[in-house]
């Protein structure tokens, strides 16, 4: 082999925030939002209130999303901005059904929240890298994928857990396999604070 000294290095990362937040949702908490009105939404079902967060009973559940938000725009993004939930709503897939790819609009960060417990094989949430049309698909050999080629990645819901992401992201959810419910919670998120600098003109205030 002639080429010597090779380095193949990842220059932008996307991150993915996990982090369980089961000790801020009670059984109560559990049964009222499986309680709320739901509507048609495509193939699931979603909430008919889509600011969920703003109810008092949700009150304890907020707080902890917005700890790992504020963590979120502190360690991972570095900003002084503050993150905070816009609209927030809870899904329901029924077996067979899964939910189609999207991204979320008017959102700087998306999350979703497994409140309840998530039966087996019951839909993996699935990030999808490309997000227009592709002109030439170049698939890499299955047993070839990394990080720098692999169309799709992968989070297996646990209970309890938040899963924070790039509101931009193409995301899916695989048909619910098992024989119950699989239960969501999904919110977006904006920013409030200073942007931009006041010499440049280039100020901003978000509140």
């Amino acid at each position: 082999m002639a080429i010597e000294n090779i380095e193949v290095t990842p220059l932008f990362a996307e991150p993915i925030f996990r982090g369980s937040i089961a000790a801020s949702i009670s059984a109560e908490q559990i049964e009222y939002i499986k309680s709320l009105k739901m509507v048609r939404n495509q193939t699931n079902l979603i909430s008919d209130n889509l600011y969920l967060f703003e109810e008092p009973e949700m009150a304890s559940i907020k707080a902890a999303v917005q700890e790992a938000l504020d963590f979120y725009a502190s360690d991972v993004m570095g900003i002084t901005q503050q993150l905070y939930v816009t609209q927030s709503w809870s899904l329901v897939n029924s077996p067979t059904v899964g939910m189609h790819g999207h991204s979320h609009s008017n959102s700087v960060v998306s999350g979703s929240l497994y409140f309840d417990q998530m039966p087996e094989a019951s839909g993996n949430m699935i990030f999808d890298r490309h997000r227009t049309y592709q002109q030439l698909q170049l698939a890499p050999e299955q047993n070839k994928r990394n990080v720098y080629n692999t169309p799709l990645n992968v989070i297996e819901p646990r209970q309890g857990e938040v899963v924070l992401f790039s509101s931009s992201l193409q995301h899916f959810v695989e048909s619910n396999s098992s024989a119950e419910d699989r239960y969501s919670i999904a919110f977006n998120t904006f920013i409030r604070g200073e942007l931009g600098n006041y010499r440049d003109v280039s100020e901003l205030t978000i509140k």
